[in-house]
């Protein structure tokens, strides 16, 4: 093919670059100014091709990225599981809760790094996205997991996009498997009876009272201290939760440390000791295990801050609920006192009968000898948030005061967690049938 040569005394307007052949090196060479480097220095991009066309056509596709300011910045050509363990050790932790970065690192050890950890970020597909989310059900796990995989990948890949890593976020073009909600039923008003009845004749049982009354979440109402008690005011001051944290290791050779513990081999099939997906072979330099450090630090039950500013709110108790927390109050005097120097004093207002704060497994599973007792169906603990915000509803209290006293930031949380009863239901009917039948 014959080169084509430019004009003698001739030369592209400024910003346009260059294109030029090469006699030294035979190839064509293209030179584009694109922006500027973190240095402060032009990044300048070089294209070398051997044939005019494929040089000419590179040339005008790179003048139209930087054109549109989509052109990829310089730097390394990350994989997927390069960029997802970058992004879920040191860019998640500064902005997430703990919980949240819990189900991230799930999703992304688990699941992510195993199925596409060995893509290139530029030359993955949406489609490999769904082929793992079919792969996921394949094996029984629910939708909901799957879902949880998407929102993460969704999250870490969209990172990307705003950091120039990527041009557009494949997961954002990626289907996840569709989630039927789950149909919450809050407990019915003798339901509810059974229950305050069978809990009153427990320990902790005014710890239950507080859910369904109140509807605080469980780490609040196990985080609660006598000294947010107001006895002038009959109030109590909702700041701070409790949570369960996983250990970290304390060692300065944690791969080491953990090392009796490290799993080789998958499962053998079919497996009869886990009830959930089996855990994977752990990586050739896995951290994990802290749980077993001698020296493991930052985990167990931890005080940490309410879920949101919202969640900062203080709540009036019912004059029933102040005397029952009363005698809550002298009930532990007594145990503290038989305890002698055994007793931990944290100032919790439910305790262990050694004064140390309850346990948030103990105490679901305590909620759910409670409804064997009470004779009462099937229930999530967070059930009873439900059921106090319906009961909200039925009282008929305006959304300002509800969101108040449910921590909400968003009215809109109304359509998640009240209910229409069948109660509620059998009183419009009644009001209707006096509307229109009232002279038969």
């Amino acid at each position: 093919m014959a080169r084509s040569k430019r004009p003698q005394g001739t030369r592209n307007p400024n910003g346009e670059g260059s294109l030029y052949y090469s006699e030294y090196d035979g190839y064509w060479h293209a030179r584009v100014t694109v922006g500027v480097l973190d240095n402060g220095k032009p990044d300048r991009r070089h294209i070398k091709r051997r044939r005019e066309d494929d040089a000419r056509e590179e040339y005008r596709k790179l003048l139209n990225e930087r054109d549109q300011g989509t052109v990829r910045r310089k730097g390394r050509d990350w994989t997927v599981e390069a960029w997802l363990r970058h992004w879920v050790e040191n860019i998640a932790p500064l902005t997430v809760r703990y919980k949240t970065l819990r189900g991230y690192q799930t999703a992304v050890h688990r699941h992510l790094i195993p199925g596409v950890g060995a893509h290139r970020m530029k030359r993955i597909e949406p489609d490999h996205f769904e082929k793992l989310y079919a792969k996921m059900l394949e094996s029984k796990l629910k939708p909901g997991t799957a879902h949880q995989v998407h929102r993460t990948a969704r999250t870490a890949f969209g990172e990307a996009e705003r950091r120039g890593i990527i041009m557009r976020n494949p997961v954002a073009l990626a289907k996840a498997p569709r989630v039927e909600e789950e149909e919450v039923e809050p407990l019915e008003a003798d339901e509810i009876q059974r229950l305050l009845s069978a809990a009153l004749r427990r320990r902790n049982g005014v710890r239950y009272v507080i859910a369904l009354a109140l509807g605080a979440r469980q780490g609040e109402a196990l985080g609660m201290k006598w000294a947010n008690l107001d006895e002038r005011r009959k109030t109590l001051r909702v700041r701070k939760a409790l949570q369960r944290q996983k250990w970290q290791h304390g060692c300065t050779h944690p791969h080491t440390c953990g090392s009796d513990y490290h799993r080789a081999e998958k499962c053998k099939q079919p497996c009869n000791k886990h009830t959930r997906p089996c855990p994977e072979p752990c990586a050739p330099d896995c951290t994990e295990h802290a749980r077993m450090c001698p020296q493991r630090t930052g985990g167990g039950l931890v005080e940490v801050d309410v879920k949101s500013r919202a969640g900062r709110r203080t709540f009036p108790l019912p004059d029933e609920l102040f005397h029952l927390l009363m005698k809550h109050k002298e009930r532990q005097a007594l145990e503290r006192e038989r305890a002698g120097t055994e007793w931990h004093d944290g100032d919790w207002i439910f305790t262990q009968p050694n004064g140390k704060p309850l346990d948030p497994r103990a105490d679901y599973g305590e909620w759910k000898v409670l409804l064997s007792e009470a004779g009462v169906r099937e229930a999530r603990l967070h059930d009873a948030r439900h059921t106090a915000a319906t009961v909200l509803l039925v009282l008929g209290v305006p959304d300002r005061t509800v969101m108040d006293l449910m921590g909400w930031s968003t009215v809109s949380m109304k359509a998640r967690y009240m209910h229409v009863t069948d109660a509620i239901r059998r009183d419009v009917a009644d009001q209707l049938n006096g509307y229109f039948w009232a002279n038969p």
